[in-house]
């Protein structure tokens, strides 16, 4: 038998993408904290040009990682989150900072609607405060540490998967994939300053979602099925990958939310 397990340095992320979930599926509850590409969104365009968003979250990544693994999925996510937005209401008003609904592992996925909606400014951990989260600044960077951190007081052991924008392009110059790169290195710098936190990177390892990648995998302004049944892949893969290479840190994630 091949011993998969054993590392090797030169492996990128990516480069194995799993079938069943691999190590993903040590976790048995996961929280999917994100928008509408969290959420398995569709954009319909109809008769008279007006658009209909709709959010089938059976269809969402963070359910067919469900599907796949066995374990207990949760959608924190709505089309057109942002990170404000879900500290500021969202989150209380849909009962998500519940203790009951703590998980082992929480997946992000926040920022298009923040930098690219609202224009935010982006931040840096400067506009964090690690004493008392209510402290932190009004930026992407303050809203969105301001989660992990109310997620941490419900579970301290939990493991954070933080995850970067794709490019749409190979054009380092062109002005969306520097804000994207801008995100990807906050994001970076958080998985330093937050215990437990790792990033999924697709914006450097992840496919470029180009013209052909979203004629394939996209509908309109959103993924289709077989996208979000894509990300889901890419996603469970990324964390098989960091478990891997990170066995330590993993070894006690089955007594995580466990009550002794």
């Amino acid at each position: 038998m091949k011993a998969f397990w054993i590392t090797d340095e030169k492996e990128k992320p990516l480069d194995t993408l799993v079938k069943d979930g691999g190590f993903c599926g040590i976790f048995r509850r996961i929280g999917c904290v994100g928008d509408s590409l969290s959420s398995g969104e569709y954009e319909i365009v109809n008769e008279d040009g007006t658009k209909s968003y709709y959010d089938l979250y059976e269809y969402s990544w963070g359910q067919f990682i469900s599907y796949t693994t066995g374990s207990k999925v949760y959608n924190f996510s709505r089309g057109g989150m942002t990170a404000s937005w879900y500290n500021e209401s969202f989150a209380e008003e849909n009962d998500f900072w519940n203790p009951e609904k703590a998980c082992q592992a929480y997946i992000i996925a926040l920022g298009d609607n923040d930098l690219f909606g609202k224009e935010e400014e982006v931040g840096s951990i400067a506009d964090i405060c690690l004493e008392d989260r209510t402290k932190n600044k009004d930026t992407f960077a303050g809203d969105y540490a301001k989660i992990i951190q109310r997620l941490k007081t419900i579970q301290p052991e939990a493991k954070f998967f933080l995850v970067t924008m794709p490019r749409d392009t190979e054009n380092p110059e062109d002005e969306n994939e520097q804000k994207k790169a801008s995100h990807a290195a906050l994001l970076h710098e958080m998985a330093k300053l937050f215990d437990n936190t790792y990033v999924i990177d697709l914006n450097q390892y992840g496919p470029v979602q180009d013209a052909e990648f979203r004629k394939l995998f996209f509908h309109n302004g959103h993924m289709t099925a077989c996208g979000y049944k894509l990300a889901a892949d890419v996603i469970m893969s990324y964390i098989d990958y960091l478990i891997r290479h990170h066995m330590e840190d993993f070894k006690l994630a089955g007594m995580i939310g466990y009550k002794k």
